[in-house]
């Protein structure tokens, strides 16, 4: 018989473990406090609406599909995937530019902008793809167990090829000079809670996968990827416990030997913990020596990515006059928009997310309607010196709808709108055990990546492995995936 493996949590990185370890032969149960799969990749139904709750964009569709074809199956069979071209529309004031992956399209769009810049674009895929590649081999697909890991000559040669102590908006302004461009190269750090503006130039990697590896729908949004790791995981023999929220993970004489549900001890031999990191250490380790340096305090004091305010809305038209699913709506001084946002001030102009999941999903909507998902990066709780109230809700809200009026095709938001829903950070918290509601968990600072990350083998608590945002690679779906694929790898290295 297998050995047993606990699951905290149905999120990606929790299914995504959970489907590595049984098709291995382990005996996995998945524990998760929601009723469905997918934490923040969930999903809204409402008033005949579909949306997805979090992660909307896909990239390097290779390792979405990997979860699949590693179990025997053809990824298609349960995540159909569209390439999207253009992948979005960046709207400066008064301008729209439809962004490509196309080169050929990119070089002709860059040069009628400017030539210099034409070059310096495909100067930067050049700096950029040799950093990544560095990056994939040495640092991101692998874990440090060891201060050793990273600590010797040969990986501090590696890690200065990667040119970390750069900030995002200042390395790409080396090889851009118009403004417009700068912006569309740098504002991706936001998909992993980080401002360009301090974030370290190696996520300017982030754009250049855009660019290289385009940008994909799933039919049915992105829950379907949640759903369908369900599905894949279910039909492999594993066991999901839905509405179980786990109160602890129980050790016992430096190991781990199961979880607590409901105030019931369940065995295991092995615990895989997809809640938070910090929220994990806080509230699910009572032992305190298990904590390690990661004690109550050191959690308060470590920084945190920003969080979201997202509306769901549902019109009553489609909005036919709005090409693309995607949509980057830029304020006039973005930079200062970033600063309001890490130093936890109410945004007065702020860049905002739209994505139209019905343009390329007719069922996710009803018939001649459109509905909306629209995100706006927002300061977490603990950085946040406002409440979140409905005023501060309506606020927001107004601010939004005002700034789409004045854009073609979304002249007629406000009175369009039947259908509303919202997720603030404090849903973030509450919902989905978010620490301090960040979205993207830990921020990714260079005193928080890499060795300096919580790692997925417990420093000091045996058959104790950890995985999410939150871990070492860090935030993202596709690095998420990752840090699954080093969860259950270092577990398996243990066991053997």
């Amino acid at each position: 018989m297998g050995k047993t493996v606990s699951v905290v949590g149905a999120g990606v990185a929790g299914l995504a473990s959970a489907i590595r370890l049984q098709n291995e032969g382990y005996i996995v149960t998945l524990y998760e406090k929601e009723s469905l799969p997918g934490g923040k990749m969930n999903q809204i139904k409402k008033d005949g609406f579909t949306f997805d709750v979090g992660p909307s964009i896909v990239m390097m569709p290779e390792i979405f599909k990997e979860v699949f074809e590693i179990a025997g199956r053809n990824p298609d069979d349960y995540i159909p995937m569209t390439r999207l071209d253009p992948m979005y529309s960046a709207y400066f004031e008064n301008e729209r530019i439809d962004v490509s992956s196309d080169l050929v399209k990119i070089i002709d769009q860059l040069e009628g902008i400017s030539e210099e810049d034409a070059s310096g674009f495909l100067a930067y895929l050049k700096d950029i793809y040799d950093r990544f590649l560095v990056a994939k081999k040495y640092f991101i697909e692998r874990p440090f167990r060891h201060a050793s890991d990273f600590y010797n000559p040969f990986m501090i040669h590696q890690a200065l090829k990667l040119k970390t102590f750069d900030s995002a908006n200042h390395s790409i302004a080396k090889f851009v000079k118009d403004k417009r461009l700068q912006q569309i190269l740098s504002f991706q750090t936001l998909y992993i809670g980080i401002s360009p503006n301090n974030g370290p130039s190696l996520y300017t990697i982030i754009p250049m996968i855009e660019y290289l590896y385009g940008i994909w729908f799933i039919k049915g949004g992105m829950h379907t990827m949640a759903s369908s790791m369900e599905q894949l995981f279910l039909e492999l023999g594993g066991k999901i416990n839905y509405n179980s929220p786990v109160d602890e993970i129980v050790i016992e004489d430096k190991k781990a030997t199961g979880i607590k549900v409901n105030g019931e001890k369940i065995i295991s031999d092995y615990v895989m913990c997809n809640a938070d990191f910090p929220y994990a250490m806080k509230n699910l380790i009572k032992d305190k020596k298990a904590k390690g340096k990661y004690t109550d305090k050191k959690i308060v004091s470590m920084k945190y990515s920003c969080s979201c305010f997202v509306m769901y809305l549902g019109l009553n038209k489609k909005y036919n006059e709005v090409e693309h699913v995607h949509n980057f709506i830029f304020s006039q001084d973005l930079d200062q928009n970033l600063e309001a946002i890490f130093e936890g001030n109410l945004l007065d102009n702020g860049s905002f997310y739209v994505y139209i999941a019905s343009k390329m999903d007719k069922d996710l909507a009803p018939e001649n309607k459109d509905g909306l998902y629209i995100l706006l990066p927002v300061s977490d709780l603990a950085t946040a010196k406002y409440k979140w109230t409905e005023e501060t809700k309506n606020y927001y809200r107004n601010q939004i709808l005002n700034k789409l009026k004045t854009i073609d095709g979304f002249e007629t938001i406000e009175e369009d709108i039947i259908s509303e829903s919202y997720m603030t950070p404090v849903d973030f918290e509450q919902d989905f055990n978010a620490y301090n509601g960040a979205t993207f968990g830990l921020r990714p600072t260079l005193r928080q990546s890499n060795h300096f990350r919580p790692q997925a083998k417990a420093k000091h608590t045996e058959k104790l492995y950890f995985t999410g945002s939150s871990t070492h690679p860090g935030a993202g779906v596709p690095i998420v995936l990752t840090s699954a694929k080093i969860a259950t790898e270092e577990l398996m290295k243990d066991d053997k």
